[in-house]
């Protein structure tokens, strides 16, 4: 099922309660945004997750459904609340009060992509800023949410996996002396959003795929995890961020030699956690 704000993936049968989705790796990028920006075709994708959709797009095959974005995060931020909405890039909004994502950039309409650069030279207009949000936010999130409370009726549970990428400088500043930086890091809001039982199966899976793991540093989880992983009502939310050196040229947006051999690691991976949604897992937690 595809429309212009996503692409829903579903397997013939919905086997497992875990949930796939890639929020951040949209790129439609419409030629009425790209005669907006000041950024060329390679800078404006620099916030991108590129490639993360082919990363996770075997979920349905193993009986999960998967959700993937189809507009660029530089556009507009689905890992974000609609009302985040910065008056340095949208006319008309108030100043809000103190929130570290908008301060630096980074709304449901992001100012900046990485290190900092300016995607516009002025403002939107508050007209348009709604018109992204209610074309493309709303449809994306109520699409998510149906998931989540169906697969919750039907399993007694749902899990959220909430795939993402990481510029490779990024977990420069959590890698200690004498270990080497993470490949892959797991958010769960230091145990707000998921269930422990299950963050620790899905370390494992990625442990003993070769991948070096850390939780929670440098990035927790952020909207989605935040709304969508409530334990208590049995809904969990991880997210995972994947190093994209892995996979990709990073100053060129391009696959790079490993990229093949990765994506079937990545296929490995994503069949192991949807299987652990076919497992009976500890409901102490809910």
């Amino acid at each position: 099922m595809t429309n212009d704000a996503y692409t829903l993936t579903l397997p013939e049968v919905q086997t497992s309660y875990m949930v796939f989705s890639s929020p951040h790796s949209g790129r439609n990028y419409s030629r009425a945004f790209l005669r907006r920006t000041v950024l060329d075709d390679l800078q404006i994708r620099s916030s991108e997750d590129a490639f993360v959709d082919r990363l996770v797009a075997p979920a349905a095959k193993y009986g999960s459904p998967f959700l993937a974005a189809n507009m660029p995060r530089a556009f507009l931020d689905l890992n974000r609340a609609c009302d985040e909405l910065d008056p340095a890039v949208v006319q008309g909004v108030r100043r809000p009060g103190h929130n570290p994502r908008i301060a630096s950039g980074l709304g449901v309409i992001p100012r900046v992509v990485a290190n900092g650069r300016a995607i516009y030279a002025g403002k939107l207009s508050i007209e348009e800023a709604s018109a992204r949000i209610e074309q493309y936010w709303h449809p994306y999130h109520k699409c998510l949410g149906t998931l989540m409370e169906e697969t919750n009726r039907t399993f007694g549970r749902a899990v959220l996996v909430d795939f993402h990428s990481m510029p490779h400088e990024a977990v420069q500043s959590v890698a200690q002396v004498g270990f080497s930086r993470p490949e892959v890091v797991l958010g769960d809001r230091f145990g707000a959003a998921a269930g422990g039982d299950i963050v620790d199966r899905i370390e494992t899976i990625f442990l003993e795929a070769g991948l070096r793991v850390s939780r929670n540093a440098p990035f927790a989880g952020a909207y989605i995890t935040q709304v969508y992983g409530r334990p208590s009502r049995g809904h969990h939310a991880i997210q995972i961020e994947i190093d994209r050196a892995l996979y990709m040229n990073e100053q060129f947006v391009r696959p790079n030699g490993n990229f093949d051999s990765f994506c079937q690691l990545m296929e490995n991976v994503v069949a192991e956690i949807a299987d652990l949604g076919r497992q009976e897992l500890p409901l102490a937690a809910e």
